[in-house]
């Protein structure tokens, strides 16, 4: 008996042993579901930073990707839902920079824009365009069902959203907001002569201005002229740009904005041909310069023959006077000598 009781007794401890492994495994799959579950309360919490607006759209495998809410400029930790994704838009001024500098165009936030005048010359504009987000919240869902669940092409050929950071922000600028701004210059400097903005364009034969048989000696230029017709370009830009960007966008996206050009340019090939006809303008000017003093010597020198033929004795003088220094004796004719000092 004592032999039996002492045999059964390992036989229960292992069973209990046993029994407990489950227990166990329920410990651990409770904990890592308590777990999983911190993480998804977790990230179900965000906000925004100072100069951002974010639009905040349903996700999750179980969800529709619908949006959500908008979270304003600034906003402390907000409840977004679990899985929820955030496009993030800027909510400061905004800066475009357009530029005819082909290498300044190639920095961050600026372009190169080029665009014919009236009578055909390649204009080059240097000027900076200042916008707006709006933030209107009904505005800026409609601003990302159109825009922000569409991906556009950057400078490199990658794909990216308008919320994907300041790369996605440019590239949703180059394939939408640039074509607007485009024609909207091309419009007003067509309306436009290249001499009425450029004061040196009148130097050109393709500026249309007439010119006489061989080089004239000046050109008239009106150069406070052409300032009120490059501040005339900027407020037409100013008056037609909002109309043009809500009527193509389909909305006003946009607010305030502000162009300012700063100058207009022309391409290297005609500054250069402008230069070479200032050379020449120049030269001519310096020869008929010189034509002046020669006839203008003439004169003085007949009109100085005529006082000598009315008085000999002053041409003696004035002989006398231009001696060289050094020179004591003067003898104007043989058997005559006078002291010149």
């Amino acid at each position: 008996m004592t032999k039996r009781f002492s045999s059964t007794r390992p036989v229960v401890q292992r069973m209990r042993g046993v029994g407990a492994l489950p227990k166990i495994a329920a410990v651990i799959v409770g904990g890592i579901v308590l777990l999983i579950a911190l993480i998804g309360a977790t990230s179900g919490f965000d906000k925004t930073a100072g100069g951002e607006i974010a639009v905040v759209r349903n996700g999750g495998p179980f969800d529709n990707n619908r949006i959500r809410q908008v979270l304003p400029p600034g906003s402390g930790l907000t409840w977004i839902g679990l899985y929820s994704s955030m496009h993030r838009y800027p909510a400061q001024q905004r800066l475009y920079t357009i530029t005819a500098d082909q290498q300044r165009g190639a920095r961050l936030d600026a372009d190169v824009v080029r665009t014919p005048s009236s009578d055909g010359v390649d204009m080059g504009i240097e000027g900076t365009l200042y916008f707006s987000l709006n933030l209107d919240p009904e505005t800026i869902k409609a601003f990302d069902e159109k825009f922000g669940t569409r991906g556009f092409r950057d400078r490199e050929g990658g794909l990216l959203y308008a919320w994907e950071g300041y790369d996605g922000w440019s590239a949703f600028l180059d394939s939408v907001f640039r074509p607007v701004i485009d024609n909207n210059l091309r419009i007003q400097i067509n309306n436009f002569r290249c001499s009425a903005l450029v004061s040196s364009c009148a130097l050109l034969q393709n500026s249309g201005q007439a010119r006489p048989a061989g080089l004239p000696a000046t050109v008239t230029t009106d150069g406070q002229q052409n300032n009120t017709n490059i501040a005339k370009v900027q407020q037409a830009v100013n008056d037609s740009l909002p109309r043009e960007l809500h009527d193509t966008l389909g909305g006003d996206f946009f607010v305030d904005i502000r162009f300012n050009l700063v100058r207009i340019t022309l391409p290297q090939a005609v500054q250069d041909a402008v230069n070479k006809a200032q050379a020449a303008y120049a030269a001519v000017s310096e020869a008929q310069a010189k034509v002046i003093q020669a006839q203008a010597e003439a004169d003085a020198n007949k009109k100085r023959q005529e006082g000598y033929n009315a008085c000999p004795a002053c041409a003696q003088i004035d002989m006398i006077k231009s001696l060289p220094a050094g020179v004591t004796t003067y003898a104007p004719g043989a058997g005559v000598a006078i002291p010149a000092g």
